[in-house]
């Protein structure tokens, strides 16, 4: 939007995001901050701007593909070895 508030939101969830993506490379069962800080944030957030604009840019787009990484995360800890 231009402002300072989405530019805030961009740089905490852009950070958030490069935090969790790290934990996941090191511990691949560390998915909490990925999974919930993040991605489900972002698709919660989003996904409602999305349903009450009705505009898919950037809304729908990014919680589309927010959802697609909650997805991929949760059918990755279904699949894996329990230890």
């Amino acid at each position: 939007a231009g402002s300072v508030p989405s530019l805030a939101a961009g740089l905490l969830f852009g950070g958030l995001a490069g935090l969790g993506a790290y934990q996941l490379s090191q511990d691949p069962r560390n998915i909490w901050v990925f999974l919930a800080a993040t991605s489900g944030t972002l698709a919660g957030i989003m996904g409602m701007r999305f349903y009450h604009s009705g505009k898919f840019m950037p809304a729908g787009l990014i919680a589309g593909a927010s959802l697609l990484m909650v997805a991929k995360v949760g059918i990755s800890m279904l699949n894996r070895p329990h230890q």
